[in-house]
C-alpha cells in the first residue's frame, strides 16, 4: 500500500534533526564520559509486549542519520503481529552511537506501536461493514507525522493532516460565520479568491443542519457530530449517498460497532492518538 503523501523522506529527516538536537543537545555525556570511542557493540530490539510493530523504517533512519555506519537488520515489518520475546531488528556498530540514539527510538517506536495496535483492535470491530477508521488533529504537538504514520501502519485512515490541506467547518466556525449557508458561501469565495483547492467537509449536529447542508450543496464531506444511533441512520438515508458520511464525537470503543452498523462512511476516534498505551519494547546489547 503506498504512503501517505505528508511521509515525505525530507519531512521525516527534520523530524529525526530537531528530536536529535532536543535529547542530544551539545552531547551524551554519560556515553561521551564512560565508552570509548573505538568501543563496537550490538544490540537487539526485544518486543515485551502482545501488539502491532510500528517505527522499525523510522529507527533504521534515525539510527543511519546519526550514525551512517551503523549496521541495521530489520527482522520484522512495520504493520506486523508481535508477541513477547519477538526480535525487531538488530544494530551494530559505535557502541556510543547505540548508547545515543536508544532513547529516542524507543520513545517513537514503543508510541507508535500502541497507536498501531489500538487502530488495529478497532479496525477488528468494524470489518464487517464498509465504514473506516480514520484518526483525527487530536495528536502530539511537534509527533503528529509519527503518530498519524502509525495510525496508518495499523490499518486506519489518516484525516487531514493539519489545518492547511482540506477545509472542515466546525460548530464554532458555523456559528462565528453565522450560519451553515454563510459559513460555506463565505469559504468558497476565499478558496477561489485564493486559487486553492481544498475539499469542504461540514459539520452537522442535528438533521435540520444535515439538510440545510443537502440544500446548499457544493461541499464534498458531511460530518454527523455527536448523534444517537437513531439520528445517525435517519442522516444516511437523507444523504442517500450523495456525500461520504463521517461520524464524529463521543466515540468509543464499546460503541464503535453499533456506530458503523448506522451505514456512516467514516467514522473518527480522536482517541487512536490521544488516548493510547504505548507498547512495551527495550533495546538491549548482546
Amino acid at each position: 500500500m503506498k504512503k501517505p503523501n505528508y511521509l515525505s523522506p525530507e519531512k521525516i529527516q527534520i523530524f529525526i534533526q530537531q528530536a536529535l538536537q532536543e535529547d542530544v543537545g551539545d552531547g551524551d555525556h554519560s556515553t561521551l564520559g564512560a565508552i570509548p570511542k573505538n568501543k563496537k557493540g550490538k544490540a537487539q530490539l526485544i518486543i515485551k509486549e502482545k501488539g502491532v510493530i510500528a517505527g522499525l523504517e523510522l529507527a533504521k533512519m534515525i539510527f543511519h542519520q546519526y550514525d551512517p555506519e551503523l549496521e541495521v537488520e530489520l527482522l520484522l515489518e512495520d504493520g506486523q503481529e508481535v508477541q513477547p520475546g519477538d526480535i525487531g531488528l538488530t544494530v551494530s556498530g559505535a557502541a556510543a552511537s547505540i548508547l545515543t540514539t536508544e532513547r529516542l527510538i524507543l520513545n517513537c517506536m514503543q508510541r507508535m506501536s500502541g497507536i498501531a495496535t489500538k487502530a488495529h483492535q478497532l479496525n477488528q470491530l468494524i470489518q464487517h461493514t464498509d465504514a473506516r477508521l480514520m484518526d483525527t488533529r487530536k495528536t502530539t504537538p511537534n509527533f503528529r507525522l509519527m503518530e498519524k504514520w502509525a495510525v496508518w501502519i495499523g490499518g486506519g485512515l489518516n484525516h487531514r493532516f493539519a489545518l492547511y490541506d482540506m477545509v472542515m467547518l466546525k460548530d464554532n466556525h458555523i456559528d462565528f460565520a453565522g450560519g451553515i449557508d454563510a459559513a460555506i458561501a463565505q469559504t468558497k469565495s476565499y478558496l477561489s479568491a485564493n486559487g486553492l483547492n481544498l475539499k469542504i467537509e461540514v459539520e452537522t449536529r442535528s438533521l435540520s443542519e444535515v439538510a440545510q447542508v443537502l440544500e446548499i450543496g457544493g461541499i464534498d464531506y458531511i460530518m454527523l457530530d455527536n448523534m444517537d444511533y437513531a439520528t445517525m441512520r435517519k442522516a444516511v438515508a437523507m444523504v442517500a449517498g450523495r456525500y461520504p458520511l463521517e461520524a464524529s464525537g463521543g466515540i468509543t470503543e464499546e460503541n464503535l460497532k453499533e456506530v458503523a452498523e448506522c451505514g456512516v462512511d467514516f467514522i473518527s476516534v480522536g482517541a487512536l492518538t490521544h488516548q493510547v498505551k504505548s507498547l512495551d519494547i527495550s533495546l538491549k546489547a548482546f
